[in-house]
């Protein structure tokens, strides 16, 4: 029964509008006093949690994509692809996805890829006749992919939680990140083809695609530095970020994109965003520890190991159970909260971890997507300013396509497993 009143509590807390982190915090003070132990564990274990050099990558891949966003990068690389594909059916769709997963090569963070991409793409669907449902769904998912193709800021702080290798994890999610995009391509073609009046853009010429592309090419290599020197063993994740938040601004000064405004205003956002993760992380932390010292996540262990029938059911309830939650939390809190409950039982049935970590990864992304509190959802909607409704109905079917994907890593794990132990 205890497990039921923890959850209860939480939610009783959430439920006044306590922001989550304090929510996380306060609870789990409240269970060590309860418990009859010193309040003196708090900030000796607090200081061990973040005093991380992992951790250190955060806010720096934060302030990489908040510059590449203030220097309208996101211009350039849709203009560059939309070059080369906006010809085909659907081509401006596709070429709004490819430049998302180019965008998330780099930045880490679903919102401002979906930020980033939707500023120009949004406009440019409208004028060629793309259905306002199906142009602000698109976006909003494709900006999800900013949380799995690497460097993935979630998959960075589930490797810290899970003391899982940072590089493995990235090169893990570059599998399910290209399927994805496969299907959300193959959908945005097919609709064009049968289901909409959208117009292609016209035939770019050459010159147009290597002026285009050349504006592009210094965001791309960007990419190409950041990942190859992670996989090469040149630099850690942490050094990675480092580099590309250097590269970012260098970048957009040489294109003269960056006014010294844009530059403070993108410290000002970086800062804000690291101050509320790192808060929500200082909370968990709290409430991971005081859920371990009423051994919470053995008893859920014992339950799974109890009432569900193997592997496959646990998969099934824990994707069942990620859903719901995930229409109430945002996807860091959901991450930080569920992972050291669920970790070990993941261990006992012999799931891979680094499996686990992308496929809660992926089930967390339709968080960012699903109402009330899909942050994904907002961001499109406010660049549109199109009722939230509109964006809702536009994304459901890409949920769907997230969920055939979900079970497609469950059916076959070498999705996600092959890369980090082959390269």
């Amino acid at each position: 029964m205890i497990p039921i009143y923890i959850v209860s509590a939480l939610v009783l807390l959430l439920l006044t509008g306590l922001p989550v982190a304090f929510a996380l915090a306060a609870l789990g003070t409240g269970l060590i006093v309860l418990k009859g132990l010193p309040l003196a564990l708090i900030p000796t274990n607090l200081f061990g949690s973040l005093n991380d050099f992992v951790l250190l990558a955060v806010p720096l891949f934060l302030l990489m994509s908040n510059i590449l966003l203030k220097g309208g990068v996101g211009r350039d690389l849709f203009r560059a692809v939309q070059s080369w594909v906006g010809h085909w059916p659907g081509g401006i769709g596709v070429a709004a996805l490819l430049s998302c997963g180019i965008f998330s090569a780099i930045s880490g963070s679903s919102v401002t890829t979906a930020a980033t991409v939707g500023t120009v793409a949004v406009p440019e669907m409208t004028k060629r006749g793309y259905k306002p449902s199906f142009t602000l769904g698109l976006l909003a998912a494709g900006g999800t992919l900013g949380i799995l193709i690497p460097p993935s800021i979630p998959l960075i702080v589930y490797g810290v939680i899970a003391e899982e290798s940072i590089g493995k994890l990235f090169l893990a999610g570059v599998g399910p990140g290209i399927l994805l995009i496969t299907v959300f391509g193959l959908y945005t073609v097919l609709s064009a083809a049968f289901g909409g009046n959208a117009a292609a853009s016209p035939r770019a010429s050459w010159s147009e695609r290597t002026e285009a592309t050349l504006r592009a090419l210094p965001t791309v290599l960007l990419a190409v530095v950041m990942l190859g020197g992670i996989y090469a063993g040149a630099f850690t994740p942490t050094e990675a970020s480092a580099i590309g938040a250097a590269m970012a601004l260098a970048i957009t000064v040489a294109q003269r994109s960056l006014s010294w405004s844009d530059f403070l205003r993108a410290v000002k956002d970086s800062v804000q965003t690291t101050t509320v993760i790192f808060l929500i992380v200082v909370g968990a932390k709290i409430f991971g520890q005081a859920i371990t010292l009423y051994q919470i996540p053995q008893q859920v262990a014992h339950i799974f190991d109890t009432h569900v029938p193997g592997t496959v059911g646990f998969i099934v309830i824990v994707s069942l159970i990620l859903l719901f939650i995930g229409l109430f939390l945002e996807s860091m809190s959901m991450l930080l909260i569920m992972v050291p409950v669920l970790l070990p039982t993941v261990l006992g049935l012999g799931l891979d971890p680094i499996w686990f970590g992308v496929y809660f990864v992926l089930l967390i992304e339709i968080a960012l997507i699903t109402p009330p509190v899909g942050l994904n959802l907002f961001v499109i909607q406010a660049i549109a300013n199109k009722p939230l409704v509109v964006v809702v109905r536009g994304v459901v079917p890409f949920v769907l396509m997230m969920l055939f994907v979900a079970a497609l890593l469950s059916l076959f794990p070498q999705i996600v497993l092959w890369l980090p132990f082959h390269l």
